[in-house]
């Protein structure tokens, strides 16, 4: 069996959620298990009007539950006109008002809790598989409605909800059984406490619950459907000749991630890959496209990719206490853990100790801290620029590669990954671009 996992832009509108159906039909001899997320902008909206109601602002919550209602019956009605019309009618119905009984309470005691919100958030993917799964009936394919939240289990921590694997793996085993020929539909994102409260699993949510269910299931594969064709070699938006990545390991595909690939998110995609269960990543809109493949490990050396992440800042303490001293990267770092600020990359010499830091953080009482170390330096304006790839230092010359394409733009810090899939440059934003588009030109065009 396979897990399809269809994002927000997958079930858009009538005609993509009839792709998404297409596309589970072709493969219903693999007894598929199909994940999706909310329509659209739905989460965005109920976020939106749970604040409102929050802030006692009635009328604009209940304009926006309004947009919402409306939404997904105009859906339902396009992709409905048979037998499931009636009752698909019926459960929209009854789901919106769960929803606006919901909103009015947070409407009049003026707060809302974590809890509350994750209830409020719910509705979007519990909205939209609906109507995929009476979608689906209507034509012709033997569909099973299961709500997540009785299969995934997890903690009380209400926004990020971490999963009980063991739980998880005993409900499925018992709420889920794919056979050839038939389709389940569940929802992504969403799941629930021992006592049956909703949650809901944070950032990448959705993926997360396919590669969970995936694991649980012993899948042959799980399938994260999204807009585009997979992984590129660079962010397209900046570099015309950007390409799809036939194949990539997962420690690749997590360093891209953190570095400003947002195809998946990699955390989502490790309960797959530790069963070394193979996630594809593909284009609902382009099903015959190939997709990128990731697995635990790449068989091939080289570079993979290049990808930058803008708004950085790099701190710079320079102190004589450093020379011939232990403790002093101790005590300089302990600094930062007090301050719960996240570093991410690091250079050091006799003398010195450069690190980058997000520029949105507060430094104020950070440098002031650092001070008592040594002289403080803070260089706000940077971007880091990383290529990833397998074996990257074992090519001789690779090095003198990369600084003769970023030549001339001016390097602050060079940090070489000492798993040796990851080269990064700290550069100023404003040469961003150009470094990434003379890296993909000298070391990935085809």
């Amino acid at each position: 069996m396979k897990v399809l996992k269809f994002g927000g832009s997958s079930v858009r509108d009538p005609q993509m959620i009839l792709r998404v159906i297409d596309i589970a039909r072709a493969c219903l001899n693999e007894a598929p298990v199909l994940v999706a997320s909310a329509m659209g902008k739905t989460t965005d909206a109920l976020q939106d009007a749970a604040e409102a109601a929050e802030t006692g602002e009635r009328d604009r919550a209940e304009q926006l539950i309004d947009r919402i209602d409306s939404d997904h019956v105009c859906t339902a009605k396009a992709l409905c006109t048979g037998t499931e019309r009636v009752p698909l009618m019926t459960a929209i119905a009854a789901l919106t008002a769960e929803l606006r009984s919901l909103i009015h309470g947070i409407t009049l005691i003026r707060e809302c809790s974590p809890r509350s919100k994750d209830a409020v958030l719910s509705f979007g993917e519990r909205l939209s598989t609906t109507i995929v799964a009476s979608a689906a009936r209507e034509r012709g394919l033997d569909t099973t409605l299961v709500d997540a939240r009785t299969l995934i289990r997890t903690d009380a921590s209400f926004a990020a909800a971490t999963p009980d694997m063991t739980a998880t793996a005993e409900l499925v085993s018992v709420g889920l059984d794919p056979q050839p020929g038939s389709l389940i539909v569940t929802q992504g994102f969403i799941a629930s406490t021992a006592d049956g409260v909703t949650t809901t699993l944070g950032r990448g949510g959705s993926d997360f619950t396919a590669t969970i269910l995936g694991a649980a299931l012993g899948a042959k594969a799980v399938e994260i459907w999204t807009d585009v064709d997979g992984i590129m070699t660079a962010d397209p938006r900046v570099i015309d000749g950007a390409r799809t990545i036939p194949a990539i390991s997962y420690d690749e595909a997590a360093e891209l991630a953190y570095f400003g690939a947002k195809v998946v998110h990699p955390y989502t995609i490790l309960p797959a890959v530790r069963r070394e269960i193979p996630v594809w990543v593909k284009n609902t809109s382009r099903p015959e496209s190939p997709g990128t493949r990731i697995t635990g490990r790449s068989d091939s050396a080289g570079i993979r990719a290049v990808a930058s992440k803008s708004g950085i800042t790099l701190v710079t303490i320079r102190s004589s206490r450093m020379l011939n001293a232990y403790g002093f990267l101790q005590a300089l770092f302990a600094i930062f853990d007090r301050h719960k600020v996240s570093v991410d990359l690091v250079a050091t010499s006799e003398v010195s100790v450069s690190m980058t830091v997000d520029q949105s953080t507060e430094l104020g009482p950070l440098e002031r801290e650092l001070q008592e170390l040594g002289r403080v330096e803070i260089e706000s304006g940077k971007s880091i620029v990383c290529l990833v790839g397998r074996d990257l230092f074992q090519r001789s010359g690779f090095v003198s590669e990369v600084f003769a394409a970023v030549d001339p733009a001016h390097v602050r810090l060079i940090s070489l990954g000492s798993s040796e899939i990851n080269l990064s440059l700290v550069v100023d934003e404003a040469e961003t671009e150009g470094v990434l588009r003379r890296l993909h030109e000298k070391l990935l065009a085809p």
